[in-house]
């Protein structure tokens, strides 16, 4: 897919810088705490998604090498990377999709349990590739502190704070690498990476290379697009999934959003994505229904609504959580 005709873009919301005034991050408890959690609080109400910078200094030591890794893997040959091969929720290698000719992926489910990677370094170099490994277990630990902060600022926010310990215990993780090709085309012409989603999880967070592509499509659809350009090497985007805005009863947003390429680059992201585990139920809290915010979504069980939405009932419509739990 290919188009000169370009969408409208609107204006992109500021980044939300993590750091304190006295070094590291922001701790709990403080006033400097609290004005980064009503900027996240805000911003994912407003847009579902948000630009992350400075948290304990990430890019310094890590970004290059996520990035040299992600390369290093799709760089193997096709029937190498097909030796990954994982169960739900989320196939382990996708490649050669013709209608997102650009697209790569290979998908690393349970990251937090280490072994995990292990085995997926082990199943594209049987010899052993210690520093991949190390660098992925890395790159994890520290997106994972980055999810559980936002989770509870957003819990914070919302008085429901009391809810955190069992909404952590009750997740599970993957790590995705992604590969977008060049499109070989010129700066006014693009094609298409991705196709527009929203995701299905709970959050998910992405560090990219220097080459730009994200997309948002406003609050309001239509044909708004927020263009994303990092401002900095340490940056992070963290976007709101159907998961979170079903269980905050609809207060935050979960955004469509797209890859569209331009030009003769390849561009890499890496991305944490939480998701609820199976035998765990998706609900809102009763803090978060009154007559003021009826509820919204009937409780789901995750797995359950990913076989929907990968069903070609779920496929078919726009919105599958309203489809399969929607009130």
């Amino acid at each position: 897919m290919e188009s000169k005709n370009s969408p409208s873009y609107s204006r992109l919301p500021a980044a939300i810088d993590f750091s304190s005034k006295e070094g590291g991050v922001v701790k709990p408890g403080t006033t400097e705490w609290d004005s980064v959690r009503h900027q996240v609080r805000q911003a994912l109400e407003e847009y579902g998604f948000f630009e992350a910078i400075n948290f304990k200094k990430f890019a310094s030591y890590i970004g290059k090498a996520i990035l040299d890794a992600s390369k290093q893997a799709f760089d193997l040959p096709m029937q190498t990377k097909e030796r990954n091969v994982v169960g739900k929720p989320f196939p382990g290698y996708v490649g050669d999709y013709p209608v997102i000719p650009l697209y790569e992926c290979m998908t690393i489910n349970d990251a937090t349990t280490f072994s995990q990677i292990e085995s997926f370094t082990n199943t594209y170099w049987p010899q052993g590739n210690p520093s991949f490994c190390q660098t992925l277990k890395q790159f994890t630990e520290q997106v994972l502190e980055l999810d559980h902060t936002v989770r509870r600022m957003v819990m914070e926010s919302l008085g429901v704070e009391k809810y955190l310990k069992d909404h952590l215990e009750s997740t599970r993780y993957h790590l995705r690498l992604t590969k977008y090709k060049e499109p070989r085309t010129d700066n006014d012409t693009t094609q298409l990476g991705l196709l527009s989603h929203t995701d299905k999880d709970m959050i998910s967070i992405l560090y990219q290379n220097e080459v730009d592509g994200l997309e948002f499509q406003t609050k309001d659809g239509g044909d708004q697009w927020i263009k994303i350009k990092f401002s900095s090497p340490d940056s992070f985007f963290v976007i709101s999934g159907d998961s979170l805005s079903a269980w905050t009863n609809g207060r935050l947003h979960s955004p469509y959003h797209r890859v569209m390429m331009t030009g003769n680059q390849d561009r890499y992201s890496v991305g944490l994505f939480s998701n609820t585990k199976g035998g765990f139920t998706v609900k809102a809290p009763e803090e978060l229904v009154d007559e003021d915010h009826p509820l919204l979504f009937k409780p789901f069980d995750h797995l359950e609504f990913m076989d929907f939405y990968t069903s070609e009932a779920g496929l078919a419509v726009e919105s599958p959580l309203k489809a399969y739990c929607g009130l």
